[in-house]
């Protein structure tokens, strides 16, 4: 700690600790992006659902710290899912999450094809 005269203790800049990824993500504030084998998967899931007719429309945000795929049934609508790549979480819980429109985490995971397992439909036997 460092006083800096005016009564208050405060924290040196220099003293706090970061990892060097995102040091140098915040100096070159390089937003965080699917790569294009990613993006082939979800999209291929995507034109899956629109044949489906339960996907209408979507919308893919680069922000600082992640990466966004979100999928409308409506574009005036909130969307029915999230496709969100967070490379802060890789080596905790998984890179890739599917949140469901109520914030509810679908499933989360280190690849990115087993967390869309979570869009494919089961066949069920039905009896009479």
């Amino acid at each position: 700690m460092v006083d800096r005269g005016n009564g208050a203790e405060g924290q040196d800049e220099s003293a706090i600790l970061i990892p060097l990824s995102d040091a140098r993500r915040r100096r070159l504030d390089i937003p965080v992006t699917f790569d294009r084998r990613e993006l082939d998967q979800i999209l291929r899931l995507y034109g899956r659902m629109v044949a489906a007719n339960e996907w209408r429309d979507y919308a893919i945000d680069h922000l600082s710290d992640r990466a966004v795929f979100s999928v409308f049934r409506r574009t005036s609508e909130t969307p029915l899912f999230r496709i969100v790549k967070d490379p802060s979480l890789a080596r905790k819980q998984g890179a890739y999450a599917v949140i469901a429109a109520s914030g509810m985490i679908l499933k989360r995971g280190q690849d990115l094809a087993r967390v869309l397992t979570v869009f494919d439909k089961t066949l069920k036997l039905v009896e009479a």
